[in-house]
């Protein structure tokens, strides 16, 4: 017998997922509440913690943000993500993530702090992709900093059009 691919709709629900304000839709799926905080320079923060994330035809962009603390990314299903990261020297480097590893996709993708990343959903038979991230130190809205457009493009001008497709209006 064969299951049919399941809609948006019904990832979303089943993962109990809500939108991010970064784009997409996410759920927290584990923080290191057994072991002790790690004191960092913003304050006590979780080992570790990781979410689910999320990028659906409707809402096919992570905008560019930067996090204070690592990330590393798992491929899930759906369609390829392409992640577009800008470093502190203004190098660019884009990758995409997706279960074609012949082709070149990756199912893991490590994005050190301070670097600027945005994510993309790729055209597919899904509408969506899947993704999970585990943060170290955990995840805290207070190390997340949203892109702003005309900052980032005086920035790294030389990316001044990337910025403008993924950032926030």
């Amino acid at each position: 017998m064969t299951r049919k691919s399941p809609s948006i709709n019904e990832v979303i629900a089943a993962l109990d997922l809500e939108p991010h304000v970064e784009g997409g839709y996410y759920r927290r799926t584990y923080q290191s509440d057994d072991q002790s905080l790690v004191t960092t320079t913003d304050g006590q923060r979780y080992r570790m913690t990781s979410i689910y994330y999320l990028l659906t035809r409707d809402s096919p962009v992570g905008h560019f943000h930067l996090n204070q603390s690592d990330i590393v990314h798992y491929y899930h299903l759906g369609d390829a993500i392409e992640y577009t990261l800008i470093f502190p020297d203004g190098t660019l480097t884009t990758v995409t993530m997706g279960s074609d590893v012949i082709a070149g996709e990756c199912l893991q993708l490590t994005v050190p702090g301070g670097v600027w990343k945005a994510s993309r959903l790729t055209d597919g038979l899904a509408g969506f992709g899947l993704i999970s991230e585990a943060v170290s130190p955990g995840f805290d809205f207070a190390d997340m900093e949203m892109g702003d457009r005309q900052k980032l493009s005086e920035q790294f001008a030389e990316h001044s059009m990337l910025i403008e497709r993924l950032t926030h209006g």
